[in-house]
């Protein structure tokens, strides 16, 4: 395994809106599906892994299974303290364009619902130094989740009326599938996946409460805005206690380095 040349992930464009309550991320946030990793297995040498921008360390846990090592990074300290740990990981704080990785070193790299915060051309430069040749770039992200239509309808109001002006203008890039991203190597064709999970209402709440704009708002209104749709949502919802299945569509994109 790498070690790294040089820890600091200090940058003054990187926007932390992670870091105030890095727990709760890890906590609340959606788990990505098995067979994605395993797909990323079959296509790859298994000897090492990096997970870039791994904030609490999701994937790359999910990477320890396949992959002899992994390097996680994150710009956020505070994510990379609250990272699961696994004795074939090694997580240290670096920012997706300076990884301090060996030249020509790692298999697979996956980005998890990050890939939009980067500066593209510039991790592209560090993708090309640092993948082996036949190497695996896979990013994927999700957008809005849905659990039926009566509920999706006070979730649509929470994410497109009470928040708009709170989303950073990033979000953009996600919404459209990242379909304005591109890099320099040849793109495969990649199986559908897709996320779900069986919530309560309070596990839902959960999660909209670890929304960007949702700190946002708070921030500059002192007022939560998941309030703002509360007791229609819960008037939706029924039992408090029932739990409903919640799906997220997951859009994979995956390059390999010629």
């Amino acid at each position: 395994m790498n070690t790294p040349q040089n820890t600091c992930a200090s940058n003054p464009i990187f926007k932390d809106l992670f870091s105030h309550d890095s727990r709760s991320y890890s906590k609340h946030r959606p788990g990505y599906p098995e067979s994605l990793f395993s797909y990323l297995a079959s296509i790859s040498h298994p000897q090492q892994a990096w997970d870039c921008a791994t904030g609490s360390g999701q994937s790359a846990i999910r990477l320890a299974k396949y992959f002899q090592s992994v390097i996680a990074t994150d710009a956020s300290e505070s994510q990379i303290k609250s990272a699961q740990k696994r004795d074939n990981i090694r997580y240290y704080a670096a920012t997706a364009d300076k990884s301090a990785i060996q030249s020509k070193s790692i298999d697979l790299i996956t980005v998890a619902q990050a890939l939009h915060w980067f500066d593209i051309p510039a991790f592209t430069t560090e993708i090309a130094r640092i993948l082996k040749t036949r190497g695996i770039l896979a990013v994927w992200s999700y957008n809005l989740l849905t659990v039926r239509p009566d509920i999706d309808m006070h979730i649509n109001h929470l994410y497109g009326s009470i928040l708009n002006q709170y989303w950073p203008a990033e979000r953009k890039i996600v919404e459209n599938g990242y379909k304005s991203v591109n890099f320099p190597f040849v793109e495969l064709s990649v199986p559908r996946f897709h996320m779900s999970a069986e919530w309560t209402l309070e596990q839902l709440i959960s999660y909209l409460s670890t929304w960007s704009a949702v700190n946002a708002y708070i921030t500059r209104n002192n007022q939560n805005p998941v309030d703002l749709i509360y007791h229609e949502l819960r008037q939706s919802w029924g039992n408090i206690k029932t739990k409903r299945a919640v799906a997220w569509p997951l859009t994979v994109r995956v390059w390999q380095k010629s």
